[in-house]
């Protein structure tokens, strides 16, 4: 940014105190309530120009004014700038830092920023990018999963009864690709049928499972040690990936799904609103049609889109899927009776509490 300059007539006092030299700079520039390098700046202009004071005398102020600051030739002395949407991009990549991609910038333009510049630009226009808190997230690292709180009603064609089937929504962390489907309910087989049906979906599964603090994810929602459920936990283990669910009250640590599942709901759920469906599959047929239109939607900040962003940078580092898909299993705990008799699941009810005999 330029700086402010002096008023005409103050500049013209300046040079007038400079041709009598009597004075020193710092003199002058106590006179004329100036800087010592303004005053420098002034007389070297001055100079420069081949402009003297008897010259100045018949001058009007637009004219001395044009031979002391003239105006920049357009372009001149600017660098190029670097693909800011293109670095940010990167940047979520394994491995790649600011450092690399700097030189890679010098590399191509050699008359370019220097590195302190380069990274002070960039954390100008990130906040562009990310407006909320900032998380980095890495290609094929983290994969995001939640229920959305808006459902879908389905109507019994025979009885006419409704039922609200719940969205299942799973989106990366790198790249925003979305997954949503409809299940009936968010118990523990829809809840890890989803996911099998998600990971088929993307060709591949993430290193990190980052879930709400949901019952048939975690047993004990812990700030420092959840217990994950068995049998959610199963499925981790089939797939090699980890479970590290949010911290409870911390609704930033999932804010990449608690966004997602917003936009499911306005550019799915919202186009679905007016139709009448009478079975699961009718609606999840109606969700993959505009879950595919969601995917190419273009970014309104970053080029391309959800799809092409999860072809560059997750789906090359994502794990490859087992040989044969998670097969669903439920753990029950069972206890031993004051008779020594182990008392299987049949005995209590899902609340683990023990019925009175009558």
């Amino acid at each position: 940014m330029s700086r402010k300059r002096a008023p005409m007539r103050r500049i013209k006092e300046v040079l007038r105190l400079c041709n009598l030299g009597g004075l020193s700079e710092r003199g002058i520039a106590r006179a004329t309530n100036q800087k010592k390098s303004t005053v420098r700046d002034y007389k070297i202009r001055a100079i420069t120009t081949g402009l003297t004071w008897s010259e100045m005398a018949d001058m009007d102020d637009a004219s001395i004014e044009l031979r002391l600051f003239p105006p920049s030739t357009p372009g001149a002395g600017l660098r190029p700038l670097p693909n800011w949407g293109e670095i940010h991009r990167e940047l979520r990549r394994k491995g790649v830092t600011l450092q690399l991609l700097w030189e890679e910038y010098r590399g191509v333009h050699v008359t370019g920023y220097g590195y302190s510049r380069f990274c002070e630009l960039y954390q100008r226009v990130e906040p562009r990018f990310d407006l909320s808190m900032r998380q980095v997230h890495k290609a094929g690292e983290k994969l995001f999963v939640d229920y959305s709180g808006q459902t879908v009603e389905i109507v019994d064609s025979q009885t006419g009864e409704c039922r609200n089937a719940q969205i299942f929504v799973a989106v990366w962390g790198a790249s925003n690709y979305t997954f949503a489907e409809a299940t009936w309910t968010q118990r523990l087989h829809d809840w890890t049928g989803s996911h099998v049906r998600a990971f088929r979906y993307f060709g591949g599964c993430p290193e990190i499972l980052v879930p709400d603090n949901l019952r048939s994810g975690v047993t004990k929602a812990w700030f420092y040690d959840p217990q994950i459920n068995p049998t959610y936990q199963r499925l981790a283990s089939h797939y090699g990936i980890a479970v590290i669910p949010t911290r409870p009250v911390h609704p930033k640590d999932k804010a990449k799904v608690e966004v997602g599942v917003q936009v499911v709901q306005r550019w799915i759920l919202a186009c679905l609103r007016h139709r009448t469906f009478f079975s699961l599959t009718e609606v999840n047929e109606a969700i993959s049609v505009h879950l595919e239109r969601l995917n190419l939607r273009p970014f309104r900040k970053l080029p391309g889109n959800r799809l092409s962003l999860f072809e560059q940078l997750d789906k090359p580092a994502m794990h490859p899927l087992p040989t044969t898909p998670y097969e669903f299993d439920e753990w029950k705990r069972s206890k031993v009776g004051f008779d020594s008799q182990i008392l299987g699941p049949d005995f209590f009810p899902e609340n683990h509490v023990r019925q009175k005999s009558a």
